[in-house]
């Protein structure tokens, strides 16, 4: 097989977001927040095992009532904002305002940054003149996050889950990236980090690499493979 054409995950493949930590104290500088060491801490561990931060650590429990929002949380904006501050309404923060505060620090770009291999191989794949498209299960745009850091010149198109009402592993969505690429999924790789949610890819003929989700230090050279993997 002769591979044409490669499809990206978004979280834990090209990017990594903020750890818990940092997210928390950017949210609280904005608020003009001040907590005691201790309070932070038991802050930053109760969102942590709540999986209030997407991209971040999964939650360790889904509430009873959330059960069913979080189910579908990608397949729209509403429905992703809902699910996550709902999670992060399961730890008590000294002001009410900070829940909309975390959701929204977590799209800004600065709060994203690319594996080191990133640009570097989709730079690469490019200059082969092999197409590549974002696929992603997001509740937001996330373009603006590849144009902060360099990435965006070299994909080709985006299909998010909340913009088409479609969520991974369902195999629709990767078919509007093959279609918008004008591929055969025969002829595709899908690369990402979630065996459920990107292995769904298989469903449609595509070929599945998988990379570890580490913190961006410890994962140097996780992309490289895919550049022998296409030939």
């Amino acid at each position: 097989m002769t591979i044409k054409a490669v499809l990206f995950d978004f979280s834990g493949t090209l990017c990594r977001t903020d750890p818990v930590a940092a997210w928390l104290r950017s949210a609280l500088d904005t608020a003009g927040v001040v907590l005691s060491e201790s309070e932070f801490t038991r802050c930053e561990q109760e969102l942590t095992a709540a999986g209030a931060l997407p991209g971040g650590p999964p939650p360790q429990r889904i509430p009873p009532e959330l059960a069913g929002l979080w189910a579908k949380r990608d397949e729209s904006a509403d429905h992703h904002r809902a699910a996550f501050t709902g999670l992060a309404r399961q730890v008590a923060l000294p002001d009410p305002g900070l829940y909309d505060l975390l959701y929204d620090r977590h799209m800004a770009s600065d709060a994203w940054s690319p594996y080191p291999d990133a640009v570097e191989v989709l730079r690469e794949l490019r200059g082969r003149g092999i197409g590549v498209a974002v696929v992603s299960n997001i509740g937001w745009d996330l373009r603006p996050v590849f144009r902060a850091h360099g990435l965006d010149r070299y994909v080709e198109h985006y299909a998010l889950s909340y913009e088409h009402g479609i969520q991974k592993p369902d195999v629709r969505l990767f078919r509007v990236a093959c279609d918008a690429l004008g591929r055969d999924p025969h002829d595709v790789l899908m690369v990402g980090d979630d065996r459920r949610a990107d292995g769904g890819a298989a469903g449609l003929g595509c070929a599945v690499h998988f990379v570890d989700p580490l913190p961006v230090r410890e994962r140097p050279g996780g992309l490289r493979p895919v550049l022998e993997l296409v030939g």
